[in-house]
């Protein structure tokens, strides 16, 4: 079942088979670190030190986000003008504004993770989603991708012009409007199967993940 005929299943059989299909596009080595953030608890982000929130985020978060080599290169530099600039007091100022932001505000919160260095929006979406995966998706091109093979979508119009935008290969073409339509997406489409399948498991962050898939 491609992705636009998934998309106006109501089988719930369908839908879970779709997301399992998610874990075989992940690498081998990153298995445990996924199933990890995927149970991220708020918790632990409550009680780190600065340093050890940066180093989560070096260590874990964008090892997540960014598991091609030159991405993660690339992404990890900025961030360590946090440690070269002595600096961990602004990044820790992030993490606590993070914790205590309403997460209903997809603009708001999208907003305060790019405040993290090397943190685009689509970077700032997955940190978002590993937090509030019942209010945040990650976004990125391949839900971009997705999402442009479902002509019925209302905003079909706007995901084709980021999808051309996707195409030239800068996941930093995406910008905040487009992430806050993007999350708004998958928020509709949880609360839609949940109704539908009488359930209450599907989150923005699974809708997310199917979409990741179906645009590979």
């Amino acid at each position: 079942m491609d992705i636009s005929e998934l998309w106006h299943s109501s089988n719930s059989s369908a839908w879970g088979q779709a997301l399992q299909r998610y874990w075989h596009f992940v690498k081998l080595q990153n298995v445990e670190l996924e199933h990890a953030l995927n149970a991220l608890d708020k918790n632990r982000l409550q009680r780190f030190t600065p340093q050890e929130w940066y180093d989560f985020l070096r260590d874990e978060y964008f090892r997540w986000k960014y598991t091609a080599d030159n991405r993660y290169a690339t992404t990890t530099s900025h961030l360590r003008k946090y440690t070269e600039t002595n600096e961990l007091s602004a990044l820790d100022s992030v993490r606590k504004k993070l914790l205590n932001l309403d997460p209903s505000d997809i603009h708001l919160g999208l907003r305060t993770a790019t405040e993290i260095k090397g943190l685009g929006i689509a970077g700032a979406s997955g940190l978002l989603s590993l937090m509030y995966p019942e209010h945040f998706g990650t976004v990125d091109q391949f839900a971009v991708k997705a999402l442009a093979q479902i002509e019925s979508l209302p905003e079909a119009g706007a995901i084709s012009r980021m999808n051309q935008k996707s195409k030239k290969g800068n996941p930093k073409q995406l910008r905040l409007p487009d992430g806050v339509l993007l999350v708004d997406i998958y928020a509709r489409k949880a609360k839609e199967l949940n109704h539908l399948l009488g359930s209450t498991e599907w989150t923005p962050r699974k809708i997310d993940m199917v979409l990741w898939v179906g645009g590979r």
